[in-house]
């Protein structure tokens, strides 16, 4: 929106404001608990920002090409909800903000993207939603070369606060988005010198526009209580090429005449005596939770605005020759997988051995040339990971168009990016990294799951088969603790089949993250069959008993061959064996009881085998089963050498099984 078409007098701008200001302090005082100060100190830029530059439609909250709005200072939900309210959304209601922070309100402690569909991703965990913000950027930048301006021509808007920069995510983020020149992000920083601890001298002496400066940002400075001068200040930010940062100097709780500008409005209510005072220096004399109705008209207006332009917007779609694909793709839906039956019938015919990164580069080969939302990268590791395809030509300021990006040393930046693009919109998000550095992602990755966005990580190098590099690379706790991820499926195949069949599922998943474990070291085919998807249930029996079965094989991945190799030598000794195939611990418990006794049956024992902790196995082998796993860290020698030394082949496994069945 142009600012001078939409701006208000400064006279009408501050009692919007100090509704915010209202409205922040009432929801906290009464849930007794909360953070005031940061919506009262930028209710000012947030004022100027949604009457004179967001270009949004209350009435349509997920209009694909409406400017995306972060509140990456997540603690101060309450100027969201406030913004919300006040323009004109369905949700919140005020008997929502009434509620703020209590149980079933939509107006949790931080915006929840799952609870008001005006939340474009959820908050709190400071500095990652900046970083998503970069991922709105880039898949904006995308689309709009892909689509046109036409379709795709929108800003990302972000206030973030003082530890939003301090976290270590910042860099990464900023250097991401000052190498793409990401020139439709806009961050407003709300500078007020205040974190819980007290004044940020506390803790930084740090030049922040240097910094952002250094990476290729444009930034500049305003007086965050000055209308006409935030006007100015955002004015410029849109209209450079580059990123911006805007240094917001406000004082926090702005409006609380004996605790503004202090540490002690940052996390508290602000007390009947302080709110009394700061009603009286606002001039508000509106009882709680109620706003004048001409300053709620006011509020009002601005969001009927919207509505013009999303009805231009939408007879554009509608006259584009790819108007209706590209809905589609902003649905999330996906094309027929042209060529992926062949692939698997190839698969199941020719048998191969292969590392399963290798597989999952193959599957990606088909899957990146029939679906075009698939974006993929690395965390500088794409030679190792094999993300990269023929069809994922780089991202770049001088390429959009491009589908693959070059993340850096930056796995956590690169994570929440990726979640970024996925809540955009119209790219399905897919990045790599050794498995053993999924720790420094794991915040991104727990965020994946809690606000459902469809990103896949594809984590290699994934035991002590990678051998050389030693237990510093060698994963041993890591799958155990992405399994422990609420709502994150996580994937260990075991071959090439099981590999596709995985990469399948997680494309096909609209609801949620997917993480595909998969190994340096070649690994045997074991299966020839590609009529269904086998690992769909999560597990499946791969080898039936011929003698009379005593014993379950469970395995993960590279060890299901190992499984194997057991068993024959147990049926040899007239033990019967089953193997299965476990490739995703989560689909297996979404299955009925009925479906997973058929594969763990009572009175036989149950014996599990994973070349990584057996924290979590006994879930599956019971009080009475055998864990075998490593729990300890690797060692440094060749994967041949290590598997043996660690105990995990059928030789050194068969005789422990025995002995727990008193042969």
């Amino acid at each position: 929106m142009s600012p001078s078409a939409t701006s208000l007098a400064p006279e009408r701008l501050a009692p919007m404001a100090n509704a915010i200001r209202a409205l922040a302090m009432d929801a906290v005082e009464a849930a007794n608990s909360g953070h005031p100060g940061m919506p009262m100190g930028m209710a000012d830029v947030a004022t100027v920002l949604y009457s004179q530059f967001l270009k949004f439609d209350p009435k349509a909250p997920k209009w694909p090409d409406r400017d995306r709005f972060v509140l990456s200072a997540g603690h101060g939900s309450m100027l969201l909800y406030a913004l919300l309210y006040l323009t004109g959304y369905d949700a919140p209601t005020i008997d929502d903000i009434r509620r703020f922070r209590q149980l079933h309100s939509p107006c949790a402690g931080h915006p929840e993207n799952t609870e008001l569909d005006a939340v474009e991703c959820t908050t709190g965990p400071l500095g990652q939603e900046l970083a998503m913000a970069v991922g709105m950027a880039i898949a904006e930048r995308h689309l709009n070369a892909e689509f046109g301006g036409d379709l795709v021509d929108h800003q990302t808007w972000v206030i973030a606060g003082d530890g939003c920069l301090m976290e270590g995510i910042n860099h990464e983020a900023i250097g991401l988005a000052g190498n793409y020149q990401l020139g439709h992000l806009n961050v407003l920083w709300d500078s007020n010198h205040i974190t819980i601890d007290g004044d940020t001298s506390l803790s930084t002496r740090e030049d922040v526009l240097a910094r952002y400066d250094a990476t290729g940002w444009h930034t500049t400075q305003c007086d965050g209580h000055d209308y006409a001068d935030i006007a100015r200040a955002l004015a410029e930010a849109a209209a450079d090429p580059r990123p911006s940062l805007v240094a917001c100097h406000t004082i926090i709780g702005k409006g609380a005449p004996h605790k503004q500008g202090t540490h002690n409005v940052h996390g508290s209510p602000l007390g009947a005596d302080e709110i009394a005072a700061a009603r009286k220096e606002l001039g508000w004399t509106a009882e709680p939770f109620v706003i004048p109705q001409d300053i709620l008209a006011d509020w009002r207006s601005l969001g009927a605005r919207g509505a013009a332009t999303r009805a231009e917007w939408e007879a554009r779609q509608i006259a584009a020759p790819r108007g209706d694909e590209f809905l589609s793709r902003m649905a999330g839906d996906l094309p027929a997988l042209q060529g992926w039956h062949e692939y698997r019938a190839k698969l199941a015919a020719d048998m191969p051995k292969l590392a399963t990164r290798k597989s999952s580069e193959d599957a990606l080969t088909v899957l990146t040339a029939t679906v075009p939302a698939m974006v993929g990268g690395s965390a500088d590791l794409t030679g190792s990971n094999n993300t990269k395809t023929k069809s994922t030509t780089e991202f770049s300021a001088a390429d959009y168009a491009g589908r693959y990006l070059h993340y850096g040393i930056r796995e956590f930046g690169m994570a929440a990016a990726m979640n970024g693009m996925a809540l955009h919109g119209g790219i399905a998000p897919y990045g790599g990294t050794f498995l053993v550095f999924s720790d420094y992602c794991r915040n991104a990755i727990r965020l994946s799951a809690i606000q459902k966005a469809r990103t896949i990580y594809v984590l290699t190098h994934d035991s002590i088969g990678l051998g050389e590099d030693g237990p510093t690379h060698q994963p041993i706790e890591q799958v155990a603790s992405l399994r422990a991820i609420p709502e994150l499926w996580v994937f260990r195949p075991a071959d090439a089949m099981e590999t596709a069949e995985c990469w399948e599922l997680a494309l096909e998943r609209k609801d949620g993250p997917s993480a595909l474990a998969l190994t340096r070291q070649n690994l045997p085919a074991l299966r020839d069959d590609a009529d269904q998807n086998r690992s769909a249930k999560g597990a499946y029996r791969l080898v039936a008993a011929t003698a009379a079965r005593r014993v379950v094989l469970l395995a993960t991945g590279s060890e299901v061959q190992i499984a194997v190799e057991a068993a024959k030598a147990l049926e040899q000794a007239g033990i019967g064996a089953d193997v299965v195939s476990m490739p995703c611990w989560e689909l297996f418990e979404a299955q009925d009881v009925t479906y997973q006794l058929s594969l763990i049956p009572e009175g036989a024992l149950t014996v599990s085998i994973e070349a990584a902790t057996t924290f979590g196995w006994h879930k599956w082998v019971g009080r009475d089963g055998l864990a075998i796993g490593i729990d300890r860290f690797g060692a440094s020698a060749p994967a041949e050498e290590l598997f043996p030394y660690f105990g995990l082949t059928a030789e050194a496994i068969v005789p422990q099984i025995k002995a727990k069945l008193g042969l």
